[in-house]
């Protein structure tokens, strides 16, 4: 049933990964901040959400958009609405780093049906349909079925995690969590991109993943590719945004004992 908006989502994010490209490790950023000085946006940001929108709204006039730079868009009364973080990992990309991603999910009803996760420089291409599993294709070759960590013990796990951009200002930054469950895992990483952290731990390249204050666009269609390779995604605490932890429902347990 939803084979075709999978179709269309792969293309668009395809799209948006040959925008970023086109500018990485470039002198033609033009990089602005948000927030504050730790959010940033680049003009590759800007373009690939333009050509994901227009391509939406062009096919499916109906359907709602929520997305990082513009906010909400389109019938807020259809019951389709598409999530899109257009470039996951901005501060990566602004300094040349390449891991970065193009986040596309579509929601249903309020439920998650299609999720595509797009790292271009990596060329590793994310996908899941609710009921038909996670794959990834990597490069050119063949889509392979996505598990999570059949990992049981925490002092085996590698997990990652990140730092909101508020960091600075608000002392619930999440190094407190970090400094919990450090001893007890076999090492922490941050990646600088929750789409594709949770990408990886659909994949078992990561075994659990946890961060504070995130926005649905973060997350929305990683989190189908870990429940769809049999992985949990839960929330952490409703008073920081969104706070997900995520891995095995044996890892997740026992992660929350240090992260909250």
């Amino acid at each position: 049933m939803f084979e075709e908006y999978l179709d269309f989502a792969v293309g668009m994010a395809r799209e948006a990964g040959r925008i970023q490209l086109s500018y990485f490790r470039g002198d033609d950023l033009a990089m602005k901040t948000k927030s504050n000085v730790s959010d940033v946006v680049t003009r590759a940001d800007r373009e690939s959400e333009e050509l994901i929108v227009r391509s939406i709204l062009e096919r499916y006039p109906t359907h709602a958009i929520l997305g990082e730079e513009g906010g909400a868009r389109g019938d807020a009364a259809s019951k389709w609405r598409w999530v899109v973080d257009p470039l996951d990992g901005t501060t990566n990309y602004s300094q040349g780093l390449p891991v970065f991603c193009v986040s596309i999910a579509l929601q249903y009803r309020g439920e998650t049906v299609v999720g595509v996760v797009y790292a271009p420089y990596l060329r590793e291409l994310f996908t899941a349909v609710r009921g038909g599993g996670a794959w990834c294709r990597r490069g050119d070759g063949e889509p392979v079925r996505l598990h999570v960590s059949t990992k049981q013990r925490l002092d085996c796990s590698v997990v990652a995690t990140g730092f909101s951009y508020d960091k600075s200002e608000n002392p619930d930054n999440n190094s407190d969590n970090v400094a919990r469950i450090l001893p007890h895992v076999r090492d922490v990483r941050r990646m600088g991109a929750a789409a594709y952290d949770l990408s990886c731990v659909a994949a078992a390249m990561l075994d659990g993943f946890w961060e504070l204050n995130l926005h649905e666009w973060d997350v929305c269609a990683a989190s189908l590719l870990v429940i769809e390779a049999g992985g949990v995604v839960e929330s952490l605490r409703a008073d920081r945004g969104v706070s997900p932890v995520a891995g095995s429902a044996a890892l997740v347990e026992q992660m929350k004992r240090y992260v909250r």
